[in-house]
C-alpha cells in the first residue's frame, strides 16, 4: 500500500524541476525487460552494466555474486544503483527461479550459438537477459535452464564483446523495439508511485529527520 500522504509530505522538500524530471523518467521505466548478471569477475563491468540499465530505462537488476562477492562499484555506476533497483543473489539457482516465478523468459546472451541473432529477435513476453564472465560466459546452468539464446552479430575476427558493452548494444536494441510494440511495458501506477516516493526518499538530505517529524505529527 503506497502511503500518498507521505509522498505529498516529501515532495514539500524537492523542487518542482525535480519532481517532473522523476515523472519524465518514470514514464520511460520498464520491468518488461530485466538485466541479470552471472558472477562477472570485474568489479567495473558489473557497475557499468547497471549504468546502462539506468539508461535504457530498465528498472531491475539481477546480481549473482556466488564466485567473487560484491561487484558493484559506485563510482562507475555513478550513481544509477539508486535508480535502478538490484537483486542479489548468492547463486544462479536462486535468481533464475525467481524470475520464473515473475513470469519471466530466461534468454542467455552468449557468440557461441546463432541460435538468434539481435537483429532477427522478437519480444514476445517479459524477458530476464543473462550476462556471463568475460573469461568463460555463461555457466552451463543457465545455458541449460534457457529458453533462448541471442547473439549480437560480429564482422571481425574477435569472437566476443565486453560484458558492459554487449550489454549497451542489446539494451539499446530490444527497448527500441519493445517502444514500438502495442506491449503494456511500462510501470503500473502503483510502482510508479511506489519508485516517486523511494527516489524522493533518496533524493531528500536529512531523509530521517524528515521522516521522523512526519510520523511525529500523524
Amino acid at each position: 500500500m503506497i502511503d500518498h500522504q507521505l509522498l505529498s509530505y516529501l515532495e514539500e522538500f524537492i523542487s518542482l524541476e525535480r519532481k517532473e524530471r522523476f515523472l519524465e523518467i518514470l514514464e520511460k521505466r520498464t520491468k518488461y525487460i530485466t538485466v541479470a548478471i552471472e558472477d562477472v569477475f570485474q568489479m567495473h563491468n558489473t557497475s557499468a552494466v547497471i549504468r546502462s540499465c539506468e539508461i535504457f530505462g530498465i528498472q531491475e537488476a539481477h546480481v549473482i555474486e556466488g564466485r567473487y562477492g560484491q561487484r558493484l562499484d559506485k563510482n562507475i555506476a555513478m550513481g544509477a544503483e539508486k535508480w535502478v533497483d538490484v537483486y542479489r543473489y548468492d547463486n544462479t539457482k536462486s535468481c533464475i527461479e525467481r524470475l520464473r516465478q515473475k513470469g519471466y523468459k530466461i534468454i542467455a546472451t552468449t557468440p557461441h550459438t546463432n541460435d538468434c541473432l539481435l537483429d532477427d529477435y522478437k519480444i514476445d513476453g517479459k524477458i530476464a537477459l543473462f550476462f556471463g564472465t568475460e573469461r568463460d560466459g555463461l555457466s552451463e546452468e543457465v545455458m541449460n535452464q534457457a529458453d533462448g539464446f541471442l547473439k549480437i552479430p560480429m564482422s571481425g575476427f574477435t569472437e566476443s564483446l565486453n560484458i558492459s558493452v554487449s550489454a549497451a548494444i542489446i539494451l539499446q536494441n530490444l527497448t527500441v523495439q519493445l517502444k514500438n510494440t502495442e506491449v503494456d511495458w511500462r510501470l503500473t501506477k502503483d510502482e510508479n508511485l511506489e519508485k516517486q516516493l523511494d527516489w524522493a526518499k533518496k533524493t531528500i538530505k536529512s531523509i530521517d529527520d524528515v521522516l521522523g517529524r512526519y510520523y511525529g505529527l500523524k
